[in-house]
């Protein structure tokens, strides 16, 4: 880890400042800081010796320098993330360094360690009502130092007490589980993948003592250790050592790098898309797959996508009309759709579901020259009858982030404003729901056990299920007062009970006929604990806008809000942006034509939502929901026309960062 010869630096040659604080530091020319111990003084600690140097460094001078990576996703599927790779450093690690002068009267050597910690997505490390105790979330934070956690404090070479600074070097790397804690392990493989590093900024500290602090334990073996527990709990030590005991320990300090590291996600939708064997495993359901759509050895380790497969619902079944039509495209219009809606008798009607494929990478390609995936809902034909869902997903796990879609995804009206069927959704949803990925405890009644399990389902502390959601489709807002409660069945409105759909739509909402809704909700497994929750419909501000959020019962299992848009704009156009903010207090809904552009259509934080804190996957998706989701649709997807031709859709870019 250190390079065998201690080299003489002179003091004049580093003109990077450093600090004790994570505020910038000091002007260029200044004298740089130190910092002092009773034996030691540590001074221009760089923590990314050997990565480059970004273009775009925050304010382009020594104060602050930032630096940015790319998530390797070669082999990352059963890995996990590895920041840095042996693709981006020939030696797969950070070279950090710092400066050393022996104060005291004979040659010493001395212990380091150096920890990083994720500060884009993090709870404060302190107690906000007692900074001296830590925050009861901060353990949650992402935080490491070695990869092999039993590796404590590392010795420096002797260094002589001659009134001179000393350089020493060492290696890190971030790694997935970086406590090594049994909960992601599979017998005795670390499944590093179940707590992959966080995107967003890293800081970096360092820490230097004294060996008889190490061996004498006054630097605790929790903290010596990062996987070790105290009073079962872990402590993080960005608040150990900068606001706890470690703060004021002898002959010990912690310096604080004003340089950061941003890590960006950033999977190629050209890179293929990998197909479950446990959905289509027999020969007839290959026919066609490709080199960068199927079941092959080498897109199960580096294909970023994988065809999202729906769950079908059977209660959802619905008696369609027996019609075959491109709505958007041959002028089918709203007396079309009343016209067929009354012409057809009841015998007459076609039974179905929406449905899923038969044969994978049908209706979903990569296009490496484009780096682009292309979907579509394939058109019926008579005698088979369907309305197919269409979807990719991604393959690799990540807790937070802000989410962005670059897309052009089907138009879902006409110019008559007539609806073709499709929701347009781009959404998060849990990794697994096993015991791994379960959610933070839910303190107060528990969630509800099961995203199906309907009124009546049990409270259970712990739950895997999360998603967050852009639902966007036409319909109408959640709170009208035209709209009575629904029935409760399996966390739905009751579709059975006709007397909620058959009602008369105000003229408002007839006048809004060219604007689709943009839904958020955040699946929050109807836990009681936040502080405001509540059903019905309530108002949440942010930043001067008010958001109607709305939830069916306190039993239901979430929350939504919607805001209208014209579809035009968002799916008429060369492409748009979808943005899901998801912080570890607060979620927020974004929308544009262009990332310089985006507007705020939804925003929910932990007062009112139990906000996950799990491993999600993203899905962009064009489905045939059942109207009876959404209650007072002014369309009954039983009444639209099944697509005569295919309804394609296009991604171009997800960027997690």
């Amino acid at each position: 880890m250190m390079k065998n010869s201690v080299r003489k630096i002179l003091m004049a040659a580093f003109s990077v400042c450093f600090v004790l604080s994570f505020a910038p530091g000091c002007k260029s020319g200044d004298k740089p800081k130190e910092a002092v111990a009773t034996d030691f003084i540590i001074r221009d600690f760089i923590p990314l010796d050997n990565w480059h140097r970004d273009s775009n460094d925050r304010e382009n001078n020594s104060k602050f320098i930032s630096k940015s990576i790319f998530l390797d996703y070669t082999n990352a599927f059963e890995q996990g993330f590895i920041i840095p790779t042996v693709n981006q450093l020939q030696e797969g690690q950070f070279e950090f360094s710092f400066l050393i002068k022996n104060t005291s009267k004979t040659p010493k050597k001395f212990c380091f360690k150096i920890f990083y910690q994720n500060e884009s997505y993090k709870f404060p490390e302190t107690d906000p009502a007692d900074t001296t105790k830590q925050n009861m979330y901060a353990w949650e934070n992402f935080y490491g130092s070695w990869e092999d956690t039993g590796k404590t404090f590392v010795e420096t070479p002797e260094i002589p007490a001659d009134n001179d600074f000393h350089a020493v070097t060492g290696r890190f790397r971030i790694t997935g589980n970086p406590r090594n804690e049994l909960r992601y392990y599979s017998g005795a493989q670390n499944d590093r993948w179940k707590r992959n590093p966080r995107v967003g900024w890293y800081s970096f500290m360092l820490v230097v003592t004294t060996p008889a602090n190490i061996t004498g334990k006054v630097i605790p073996d929790y903290m010596q250790d990062i996987s070790r527990v105290w009073n079962n709990t872990f402590v993080n030590p960005y608040f150990y050592f900068l606001h706890g005991e470690g703060k004021s320990l002898q002959n010990t300090v912690a310096m604080r790098s004003p340089s950061e590291l941003k890590v960006i996600a950033k999977p190629d939708p050209g890179a293929g898309i990998y197909v479950k064997p446990m959905f289509f495993h027999e020969e007839k359901d290959k026919k066609y797959f490709c080199k960068t759509c199927g079941q092959s050895e080498e897109l199960y380790k580096n294909a970023p996508f994988e065809q999202f497969i729906h769950y079908i619902d059977p209660t959802t079944k619905m008696n369609n009309i027996p019609v075959i039509a491109d709505v958007l495209n041959e002028g089918y219009s709203l007396m079309d759709y009343n016209w067929n809606k009354q012409f057809y008798r009841k015998e007459e009607l076609v039974a179905v579901t929406a449905s899923t494929t038969k044969y994978p990478c049908q209706t979903v390609a990569s296009v490496p020259e484009e780096h682009k995936i292309t979907i579509k809902n394939p058109g019926c034909e008579y005698g088979n009858w369907q309305k197919q869902n269409v979807g990719i997903i991604t393959r690799h796990g990540l807790t937070y982030g802000k989410w962005t879609v670059k897309a052009k995804l089907t138009e879902l009206l006409n110019k008559d404003n007539m609806w073709n069927g499709l929701t347009n959704a781009i959404w998060l949803i849990t990794q697994e729901q096993s015991e791994w990925n379960y959610r933070r405890d839910c303190n107060k009644e528990g969630y509800m056990a099961n995203y199906y399990g309907g009124a009546q389902d049990k409270r259970v502390p712990k739950v895997g299920y999360s998603e967050i959601d852009f639902e966007i489709l036409k319909t109408v807002p959640y709170c009208p007062s035209y709209i009575l409660p629904p029935a409760y069945n399996h966390g739905l409105p009751d579709p059975h009970n006709l007397s909620y759909w058959n009602v008369p739509l105000p003229e408002e909402v007839v006048a809004d006929g060219g604007n689709i809704e943009v839904s958020c909700t955040n699946w929050d497994m109807a836990c009681w604990e936040p502080q405001n929750f509540a059903d019905g419909c309530n108002t949440i501000q942010y930043n001067g806008q008010t958001f109607w959020a709305h939830r069916w019962d306190k039993g239901y299992r979430a929350l939504t809000e919607k805001t209208p848009e014209p579809d035009d704009e968002l799916f008429g156009s060369k492409y748009y942006y979808f943005q899901i903010d998801w912080r570890p207090e607060e979620i927020i809904w974004r929308i544009g034509p262009s990332l310089d552009r985006l507007r705020v259509v939804g925003y929910l934080n932990s007062t009112v939502s139990s906000i996950p804190n799990n491993q999600m996957l993203l899905i962009v998706t064009q489905e045939f929901h059942n109207t009876k989701w959404w209650v007072g649709s002014m369309y009954d997807q039983a009444n639209i026309p099944f697509p005569k031709n295919d309804i394609p859709g296009e991604i171009y870019e997800v960027t997690v960062e």
